[in-house]
């Protein structure tokens, strides 16, 4: 009996200490399964170029739509379109046909102002220093470039003409008569002129001791001949070239691609005739305020097509509600990249700024401020954390090149940190 007790007793005592082993209190747990202490993150400095950019989607068309009138009013026939129907596609260009109306050309001209009365010599505006300062461009020499209409100006309207294919307009009849009376009296005060001038030659020939009457017949008959010339100067004037206002259309930009037609050879022309849109294909990408404070015309940029850049510019940036709109201008496009493009969805990007070659640059969560104010790096260094002074210079993509400041050192593959 005594032997069996000290078996049960060395059992339950075994069992007691297997049971308390595996027993720990509340502190002792907290202690095995707490976190670590928090040991510094970091990430090595690196040597790369940096760049900052403005990097958006924009959508491709052709620039600026405008829809071209014909003022037919001034017509004394109706405004049947005759020929030169272009088709949607095809480029409208500056001081060419853009169509034909009752067989007379429609010429395109780069301008602001509408083409609203016919222009002839002794008109004066600005429409006239319009159309001087557009024939001046196209090398067509209208004279001196005013708001007056002159006979130079008429001279280059009629090379505008021939350059174009056409005749140039007739003047008025009643003002073509008008020349022809004032040139018959010019020949006519000539006659009168060398009659006089003979008759006091044989005067004098005649030794007439009074040559005064014939003397004065010479005197009236110059003063003929100076009135009849300034007559036909003037006639002249009046009977020069004159601009239709059916002939010539202005639109503010040239050269244009057709996009629609709205009238056909055959019918009367009522209003528009066409919708005309810039001929460069641009890409318009949306940004907001602050970024468009970033960008300029004439900046560089990229559209990326099939993985391909393409180099291209900014062309202009205008506000658009509470958006801007950046229009980006490739700076040559292929006829396959031109197909590719029309009316595709891109990527565009603008580079702002770049560093001149590879800099020191860390993550900008590196950088911290020090009591001065003044910015600094964590650099771990043999176990230990160095407060490194930097200066800061671009920031890109995340990080920012650093210079370190005095005496301090900063290198390549240091150890910066970037949190706990």
């Amino acid at each position: 009996m005594l032997v069996g007790v000290s078996a049960v007793a060395a059992v339950s005592l075994g069992i007691g200490v297997a049971a308390g082993s595996r027993i720990t209190s509340p502190e002792d747990a907290a202690a095995k399964t707490a976190a670590p202490s928090a040991s510094q993150i970091t990430v090595p400095v690196e040597k790369k170029a940096l760049s900052s950019k403005v990097v958006g989607r924009g959508d491709a068309s052709f620039d600026g739509a405008v829809n071209i009138r014909v003022e037919t009013s001034g017509m004394t026939t109706p405004a049947i379109v005759t020929g030169k129907v272009p088709a949607v596609g095809s480029t409208i260009t500056e001081g060419k046909a853009l169509l034909e109306i009752t067989g007379r050309p429609v010429i395109g001209l780069a301008g602001v102002l509408p083409m609203y009365r016919t222009l002839s010599p002794g008109s004066k505006g600005p429409d006239v220093l319009q159309l001087e300062q557009t024939l001046g461009r196209l090398g067509l020499n209208p004279g001196t470039v005013d708001d007056e209409y002159t006979l130079s100006t008429s001279a280059a309207v009629e090379r505008l003409y021939e350059d174009a294919g056409y005749d140039p307009p007739e003047p008025d009849k009643g003002l073509t008569q008008a020349l022809d009376g004032a040139k018959k009296q010019v020949d006519a005060a000539k006659k009168q002129l060398r009659t006089a001038q003979a008759q006091l030659k044989a005067a004098k020939d005649a030794k007439a001791k009074d040559t005064s009457v014939q003397q004065g017949a010479v005197d009236d008959a110059k003063a003929n001949l100076a009135d009849a010339q300034e007559a036909r100067s003037e006639a002249e004037v009046k009977a020069g070239t004159p601009l239709p206002v059916s002939e010539v259309v202005y639109v503010k930009t040239l050269p244009r691609r057709v996009d629609d037609v709205k009238v056909e050879r055959g019918g009367t022309v009522n209003g528009v005739v066409m919708s005309a849109s810039g001929a460069s294909l641009v890409v318009v990408m949306k940004v907001d305020a602050e970024t468009a404070q970033r960008l300029k015309a004439g900046m560089p940029a990229a559209l990326e097509l099939d993985g391909t850049p393409i180099p291209a510019k900014v062309r202009r940036v205008s506000k658009n509600g509470n958006q801007y709109d950046v229009v980006v201008a490739p700076n040559k496009l292929t006829a396959s990249q031109l197909a590719l493009l029309r009316d595709a969805n891109v990527r565009v990007t603008v580079p702002l700024k770049s560093t001149s070659g590879k800099v020191l640059a860390v993550p900008v969560a590196a950088l911290s401020s020090g009591s001065d104010g003044g910015s600094r790096v964590e650099v771990l260094r043999n176990g230990k954390v160095e407060l490194v002074p930097v200066t800061v210079g671009l920031s890109a993509d995340g990080f920012a090149q650093v210079t370190p400041t005095g005496d301090a050192s900063l290198a390549e593959g240091d150890q910066v940190v970037v949190g706990k």
